[in-house]
C-alpha cells in the first residue's frame, strides 16, 4: 500500500507524459489538462489502493484513459472540438533516423512517410475509430506493451493485438492514399 503522503514525489513525474496522451485523446488542450487533473485527483484520493512495486505509470494511465472514456461518453453529444495543431509530430523519430540514413538504405514506408507533412499523419490517426486509435496511440506514441495497454484500457491482451494491427493497417491505408495524392506512390507499389 502506498502513502498519500508520497503520491507528489511519486506520481507528479509523470505529469508531463499524462498531459501529452490527454492532448491525443481529446484533440484539445482545455480537455486534455482537465482529464490530468481529474485523473490526478482520482488517483490521488486512491492512492492508498496502489501496490508500491507495481507500475505506478500504468496505473495511472488506466485512470486517465477511463476519466476520458467516462468525459467522451458523458459528452458524446456534443460536437466535436478538434485542434490538430497542438498535437505532437507522431512520426518525428522515423523522420530523424531518416535524416541519418543513406538513401539506399531506407525503406519505402520511410521515404513515402518522409514526403508526408505532419499534418497528413495527425489527420490520419485522428480518422482513426476511437477503439482503434487509443491502442496506436498508447504502443506507438507512448510505448507501453500490449499487457501494459490491456492493462490500461481494460480490455484483453487479444482484443488490444487486433485492435493495434487493424489500426495500424487502416492507418497505413490512409498514409498510402496521402502519398498517392501527393505523387509519392503508384498503385502498381501498393
Amino acid at each position: 500500500m502506498a502513502d498519500q503522503a508520497t503520491f507528489e514525489d511519486d506520481a507528479m513525474q509523470f505529469a508531463p507524459q499524462l498531459y501529452s496522451a490527454a492532448l491525443r485523446m481529446t484533440r484539445n488542450p482545455a480537455d486534455a489538462e482537465d482529464v490530468v487533473q481529474e485523473t490526478f485527483l482520482k488517483a490521488y484520493r486512491a492512492y492508498s489502493s496502489f501496490e508500491s512495486g507495481t507500475n505506478l505509470k500504468a496505473w495511472l494511465y488506466r485512470i486517465l484513459t477511463n476519466t476520458y472514456i467516462n468525459r467522451y461518453r458523458k459528452q458524446s453529444r456534443r460536437p466535436d472540438e478538434v485542434d490538430l495543431g497542438e498535437v505532437e509530430d507522431l512520426y518525428l523519430y522515423r523522420k530523424i533516423s531518416a535524416a541519418n540514413t543513406p538513401d539506399s538504405l531506407r525503406s519505402a514506408e520511410e521515404a513515402v512517410l518522409e514526403g508526408l507533412v505532419d499534418d497528413d499523419v495527425k489527420a490520419a490517426v485522428e480518422a482513426l475509430p476511437e477503439r482503434f486509435r487509443m491502442p496506436v496511440l498508447l504502443a506507438d506514441v507512448e510505448g507501453f506493451s500490449y499487457k501494459e495497454i490491456a492493462e490500461i484500457t481494460d480490455v484483453p491482451i487479444g482484443t488490444v493485438m487486433s485492435r493495434l494491427h487493424r489500426g495500424r493497417k487502416q492507418l497505413q491505408k490512409a498514409l498510402w492514399k496521402f502519398a498517392e495524392e501527393r505523387g509519392l506512390a503508384d498503385r502498381e507499389d501498393a
